[in-house]
């Protein structure tokens, strides 16, 4: 098992702070104290409200690192892009101060989970994307899909762009919330299990089911096991 993985969607709004917390849960329910991080949030004031969610999900207070922000290293009002929302405020996303944030927390806790903002492609600075960032930290990834309409799209570019760069996928995790068509929620994660059988050494896909998230005790706990065990040792 990894002790940093990066928490990324095919897109916004896809479920990937759900993803986050419920994986947080499970760590936690197998012995693990897993620490989240929110990388970077925008359109946030004060404290970062996936954090909030993250531990809402994961039942459990605020950890002492929450106080002090370095479980949430960068916020911006306003809701847009990082780099975008950073430059409205007159400042630039300090990707040095997430590295270590992520780090002294990764010295801390056995696993740390990284929520990032948006998709892989989402600028941090207006010459660095997101991806390049996780590329550099050599963080394995963990991607979010659902199957709104357009979803298959972006999966499928998403894992292109990690594997033109070689980077490590520990897996996808299909999330059915919000409610796609049936006929969609079959053929999607069919598709996405093909590729990841050609391209990534079979990685697996896990399915997240609808999350009640004001009682998480009352979701069906998906098995999370094999995100954390699988294992890349030559990407095509």
């Amino acid at each position: 098992m990894e002790r940093i993985y990066f928490v990324s969607g095919i897109d916004t709004g896809v479920g990937k702070t759900i993803a986050t917390g419920m994986m947080g849960r499970f760590l936690r329910r197998q012995g693990i104290p897993a620490a989240t991080v929110k990388l970077v949030q925008t359109g946030c004031h004060g404290f970062s409200e996936d954090l909030l969610l993250h531990r809402q999900l994961m039942e459990i207070a605020p950890l002492p690192e929450d106080a002090g922000g370095l479980t949430f290293p960068q916020t911006f009002d306003f809701p847009a892009s990082p780099h975008l929302a950073a430059a409205k405020e007159g400042r630039q996303v300090d990707c040095q101060a997430m590295a270590q944030a992520v780090e002294t927390l990764s010295q801390r806790y056995p696993v740390t989970l990284v929520e990032g903002a948006g998709g892989l492609a989402v600028p941090l600075t207006e010459a660095l994307l997101t991806v390049d960032f996780v590329a550099r930290q050599g963080w394995p990834v963990v991607l979010v899909c659902s199957g709104k309409l357009g979803s298959l799209n972006h999966a499928l570019l998403s894992l292109e762009a990690l594997r033109h760069r070689k980077m490590r996928l520990a897996g996808i995790v299909y999330n059915y919330c919000p409610e796609a068509d049936p006929l969609i929620d079959q053929d999607t994660p069919r598709m996405l299990q093909e590729a990841l059988a050609r391209d990534w050494g079979g990685a697996p896909l896990v399915h997240l089911g609808k999350v009640d998230c004001q009682a998480p005790g009352n979701t069906p706990m998906p098995d999370f096991q094999p995100l954390f065990s699988h294992r890349q040792e030559d990407l095509r």
